[in-house]
């Protein structure tokens, strides 16, 4: 489908949402957004446990223990995702078709839900293997942004979730090929430039600033600063269809960041309030 042409916008640039494909065999960008993010998550991990500096002294991670946990986070978020898709987004549609609800590959997938199921898998592995679930939490959500700069930009490729209406004012609207013949904002890029590459560098500046000898302070800062870059994305994002706009105009998104906020400033204040780690281990030397 070649992309319709009007003044200041930027002309669709038409993918395929399949990456690979061999014989029947199909591997599509959004799938390769999630093991791209997964992949480089770990390595990404691996190298901060590996920074004793960081820490304060050794991380209280081993690194055989991430490689175990990669697995875990991996069926959390993918568990975790599509059940709070279909609870938060689309549940009328799959009482009525509950078969449905396990074809992951026509899309539908809930950050929300994939947050709390990697909180599961956090919690459930740190108790197993005797490791601290904030210094866990910790590592897993400084290396989260990268999956979600992958997705966010597996959105724009696929022309899915994309955004409002946008006026004459925004030269850089696009007029997405499933998105009727009128300019939108990109808002998968402003998630991708937000949730991805600006949470990234904050967080990263964090860590460099002795964050995880705080343990809590960088997953509480996550969590805060993901919901208000939600919460400002979801201004110029479409809501779901199914939805529409809720109580006060405001979407489902909107809501469900709402709580992130409270809980990521608790974590942080909490975390503020505890001596850095290294401090501890210090504490009585002469």
């Amino acid at each position: 489908m070649s992309p319709i042409a009007v003044p200041l916008t930027i002309a669709f640039p038409v993918f395929d949402p399949i990456a690979i494909a061999i014989g029947p065999i199909a591997i599509r960008w959004y799938a390769l957004a999630y093991i791209g993010g997964i992949v480089l998550g770990w390595l990404y991990a691996r190298a901060l446990i590996k920074n004793e500096k960081l820490w304060g002294g050794p991380a209280p991670i081993t690194l055989p223990q991430m490689d175990d946990f990669i697995l875990w986070v991996t069926v959390g978020i993918i568990l975790g995702g599509r059940t709070g898709y279909v609870l938060f987004y689309n549940l009328p549609f799959f009482i009525e078709h509950p078969a449905e609800i396990f074809e992951l590959w026509k899309g539908g997938m809930s950050f929300h839900g994939g947050f709390l199921g990697c909180v599961a898998a956090v919690m459930w592995f740190a108790r197993r293997n005797g490791i601290p679930i904030l210094s866990l939490g910790d590592i897993t959500t400084a290396v989260a942004p990268i999956g979600l700069l992958l997705g966010r930009l597996a959105n724009f490729i696929n022309s899915e979730l994309w955004g409002r209406l946008a006026d004459s004012s925004v030269p850089w609207a696009v007029v997405f090929p499933n998105g009727g013949p009128l300019p939108r904002h990109p808002s998968q890029l402003y998630e991708a430039g937000l949730e991805g590459i600006l949470l990234f560098i904050i967080l990263a500046v964090m860590i460099r600033m002795g964050a995880l000898k705080r343990p809590g302070l960088i997953l509480g800062s996550f969590i805060a600063i993901y919901a208000f870059a939600r919460i400002t994305a979801e201004f110029f994002r479409e809501p779901d269809p199914q939805l529409g706009f809720l109580w006060g105009g405001l979407t489902m998104g909107m809501l469900l960041s709402v709580p992130m906020i409270i809980a990521g400033a608790i974590l942080i204040v909490l975390a503020r309030r505890r001596a850095p780690t290294n401090a501890l281990a210090n504490q009585g030397t002469p």
